[in-house]
């Protein structure tokens, strides 16, 4: 699969008669919302963790130097935390360019830190995709981070700000904050 989605994913969801549609984030969409929205708030989905898996090349580094961003890799009984926008499909059109290099927007239901559920979208950049790096050492990963910077600005701020986030959620993600603890004894 290409790593530009942006066509793909305008086919995979209709919104016709739809005034509003919640959107699942996971990564950068928690500490950077970028866009309007009607209501935010944290949820989890079942059955997926967060991993630093998924190349950069347009936002957190380059063709030539990609960084490394998160993804949904899916395993049983895990659980993701995150935060859930209740958006106007329009606000699509921008998300769907931001996801663009190898994010498929998929339907999954979602749980409200108050209990509540809805189903909700949520973009996942799947093995198949051009951009997927895969498994690594998460101190590689760290180092991969470390040198890493794109027209987004420093990959490094990406993983420091998602980690910072995943605070303010009271979650704890062995993965990311591992991988925190090596770019951090790395300088």
């Amino acid at each position: 699969m290409t790593a530009n989605t942006i066509e793909i994913n305008r086919q995979r969801h209709r919104f016709d008669g739809r005034e509003s549609v919640w959107l699942f984030g996971y990564g950068s969409l928690i500490f950077k919302a970028d866009f309007p929205y009607l209501e935010r708030r944290p949820a989890s989905i079942e059955g997926w963790v967060r991993r630093f898996w998924q190349g950069s090349h347009d936002h957190r580094g380059t063709p030539d130097a990609p960084g490394r961003v998160v993804t949904l890799i899916e395993e049983a009984g895990a659980v993701c935390q995150g935060m859930a926008y209740r958006i106007a499909p329009e606000v699509f059109d921008h998300l769907d360019v931001r996801e663009k290099n190898g994010y498929l927007r998929f339907m999954t239901p979602m749980t409200f830190a108050d209990g509540d559920q809805s189903d909700g979208l949520v973009y996942i950049a799947t093995p198949n995709n051009a951009a997927f790096l895969g498994p690594a050492d998460e101190r590689d990963i760290a180092l991969q981070i470390a040198a890493s910077h794109g027209p987004s600005g420093p990959n490094d701020e990406y993983l420091l700000r998602l980690a910072d986030a995943l605070r303010e959620l009271a979650d704890i993600d062995p993965h990311v904050f591992a991988i925190e603890r090596h770019l951090r004894t790395a300088d």
